[in-house]
Parts: structure tokens; sequence; C-alpha cells
């Protein structure tokens, strides 16, 4: 007798309500806050004139983080299943690549920033083309044409009519042979810019925050010796006051010129009276005879 097992085996079905639910949920609060902090970024940096090299790339940071806060609406709706097709396909051919792009433009000029906040700390003095606004300017327009040139691929090659054979639309399913390597490599390159602006802003802040040390360190031992300097020249002071005055406080009577001075003195002052007693007696003398 021969006993056939039954095929049990199930498929595996992927749970999407993390990315269904709770992502949009989580986007849509990042999107209030942050279209709102960066608006207020937007009026505030713009209203500043573009004097130095760190305003204008802080000026195209927040165009850069502006952009890809709105490109976060379609991107709810599309992780939410609540758009059509069409939808979900745009979000993959421009919105999403939009977003990508400009995180990765604002990495970049995080990195220029940071090598900026270098060049005035650590070398205050020394003169370096990368201080001149010009140049600024250049390296951030250089920044954005490189970046948007090295992302317009991903947005030809996704020419794939939008199908979704297991319900749900695939952005890779929209890309090309040539797309999908693009894609691919496109990818390690972003790998690189992220890893390696990370190293530079590590490099750049470590010498920094050497260097604030350093002068701290150098202002407290200034501040102390010019303390003890202080208070060594008001205890000299003081000491010179209280040695100039004893001689008149305590040593005056006691000094032979004082005491033969205050001598005379005195016996000036005694024969001064006893000539005016002798004058006022022989006046009245006078007068008594006269009386007689």
């Amino acid at each position: 007798m021969n006993n056939t097992l039954p095929n049990t085996s199930s498929k595996c079905d992927r749970d999407t309500s993390v990315t269904a639910v709770v992502f949009p949920c989580l986007y849509s609060i990042l999107f209030i806050v942050a279209l709102i902090l960066n608006s207020l970024a937007a009026w505030i940096f713009f209203s500043i004139p573009s004097s130095s090299t760190f305003v204008v790339f802080l000026k195209n940071v927040v165009v850069a983080d502006l952009l890809m806060t709105l490109t976060i609406p379609l991107r709810v709706l599309s992780d939410a299943g609540v758009g059509s097709l069409h939808l979900r396909a745009f979000h993959c051919r421009y919105s999403a690549v939009l977003f990508y792009i400009t995180m990765y433009i604002s990495i970049l000029l995080l990195g220029l920033i940071s090598l900026d906040r270098y060049l005035k700390i650590v070398r205050p003095f020394g003169k370096c083309a990368l201080q001149r606004v010009h140049v600024g300017q250049v390296l951030s327009a250089a920044v954005w044409v490189v970046m948007l040139a090295l992302a317009l691929p991903n947005v030809i090659l996704s020419d794939q009519p939008p199908h979704s054979p297991g319900g749900r639309l695939k952005c890779t399913s929209l890309k090309s042979k040539a797309g999908l390597l693009w894609h691919e490599g496109f990818n390690y390159f972003c790998q690189v810019v992220f890893w390696g602006t990370l190293a530079l802003m590590v490099v750049c802040y470590t010498f920094i925050s050497k260097k604030v040390y350093e002068s701290y360190k150098a202002s407290k031992s200034r501040s102390q010796s010019a303390s003890r300097r202080t208070k060594a020249k008001v205890f000299r002071r003081r000491l010179t006051a209280a040695l100039c005055r004893k001689p008149f406080n305590k040593g005056a009577m006691e000094s032979p010129t004082a005491t033969s001075t205050q001598l005379e003195m005195s016996q000036m002052a005694h024969s001064n009276r006893l000539s005016y007693n002798g004058v006022l007696k022989s006046q009245a003398g006078q007068r008594t005879m006269g009386n007689e």
C-alpha cells in the first residue's frame, strides 16, 4: 500500500504592513516638519547676502532639502498604495530619482561646508581659492550639474511600460537592461560619495575640534596668568601704599627731625605767650597809675 503525502507547502507572502502603513505615517510627519523648517530656513538664508562661501553652500543645501521635501507626498501615496499604477510609475521615474539625487547633493555640499570651516578655523590666515565667493558658487553649480547629469539616465532608461504581475509595481521593472546596469553603477557611485564625504567631514571636524580645544586651553592659561598678574599688581600697590603711609602714621613722632621741629615750635609758642602776658601786665599798670 503506497501512502502519498499531500503537498502541504504553502507560499510565504510578504508582510507589507510596515511599508504600507508605518512608513507612510512617518513620512507624513516628516513632510510637515521638514516643510516648515526648510521654508523658514529658506526665508532666513535668502534674505542674507552671499558674502562668504559658507552662506553660498548653505543656500544650496536649503534648496536641495526643500526639493527633497516636496517629493515626500508622492512617496507616501506610492507606498500606501493609494495612488494608481501610473502614479507609482511617475514616482519611480521622476520623484524617487529627484529624492535621492537631492539627498546626495546635500551630502556633497555638507562636505564642502566642513572643508570651508576647516580652512576658516584651522588655517585662518592662509589664502585659498576655495574661500572665494565666486569659487563657492562655481563649486555649488558643478555639484548640481554633475549629479543631475548622472541621474538623468535613470529617468531616460526607465522606458518600459508599467505592469504589476505581483500586485504592486516595482521600480526596477520599468528599467531596461542598460537602465539596470546604469542604476547599479550609479548606486556604487553614490556609496563612494557618501563614505568619502563622511571621511572628509570626520577629518575636518577632528582638526577643528583640536584647534578649538587648543585655543580654549591657551585662552584659559592667558586668563589665569592675567588674573595672577592683576592680583600681584594689586598686592604690590597695597604694599607700597602701606609702606609709604607707615612713616606718617607711626614713625613720624619717632623721627629726630620731626621731634626737634616740634620742640622748636613749642618753645616759640611758649615765648610768645610769655611776651603777650608781659604786655598785658604793663598795660594794666599804666592804667592804675593814670587813675591815681
